[in-house]
């Protein structure tokens, strides 16, 4: 949100009286500090990976994402080579690619035919090329704490699944962490 609809939201809280201007305010101050673990605000930069030796991996992601960049250095520390491709139309590439809203999060990988579909574990990947199903590909969905790349001090990790989406869309737990 732009911080003149935070204005425009307080303005009108305040008419409705002190009461609801309190609750917008904390509602606002708690989504300021998700937003800020995931929205760096400018350039993020993936990690270097050209010395390398791992699959090519690329990865589409919004310029301003943070954890899409702590999520490739959890890939690069996995070996993996990324070619990182920064686009405002994510939406458009998940299409391209089969994930439907459902199955969606921050950033969009493709691997080795594969699609990987948010904070997919390297494990879960590597068992996926290793044992190579028939299937589209890999999913988190959502941007889980404690996934691969949402690591914060202090925060205990949720558990989440990783789902297998098979080609006609359908999904089926590939791994649990």
């Amino acid at each position: 949100m732009k911080d003149s609809r935070f204005v425009s939201l307080g303005l009108v809280a305040l008419r409705q009286g002190f009461v609801g201007a309190f609750v917008v305010v904390s509602l606002l101050s708690a989504i300021q500090s998700v937003q800020a673990h995931g929205d760096v605000g400018d350039d993020a930069a993936m990690p270097v990976t050209s010395g390398a030796s791992g699959p090519q991996m690329t990865v589409y992601r919004s310029a301003s994402c943070g954890c899409c960049t702590s999520w490739g250095s959890h890939i690069a520390s996995a070996g993996y080579r990324i070619e990182d491709h920064v686009t405002e139309d994510m939406d458009a590439v998940k299409k391209a690619r089969g994930i439907s809203p459902q199955q969606a999060s921050c950033h969009t990988a493709d691997v080795e035919g594969y699609v990987i579909e948010g904070h997919v574990s390297a494990s879960a990947i590597q068992r996926l090329l290793t044992e190579r199903p028939n299937i589209r590909g890999l999913a988190v969905p959502g941007m889980p704490m404690g996934s691969p790349g949402m690591e914060v001090d202090g925060v205990e990790a949720e558990r989440f699944e990783v789902l297998a989406i098979a080609h006609d869309g359908t999904t089926s737990v590939f791994a649990r962490y």
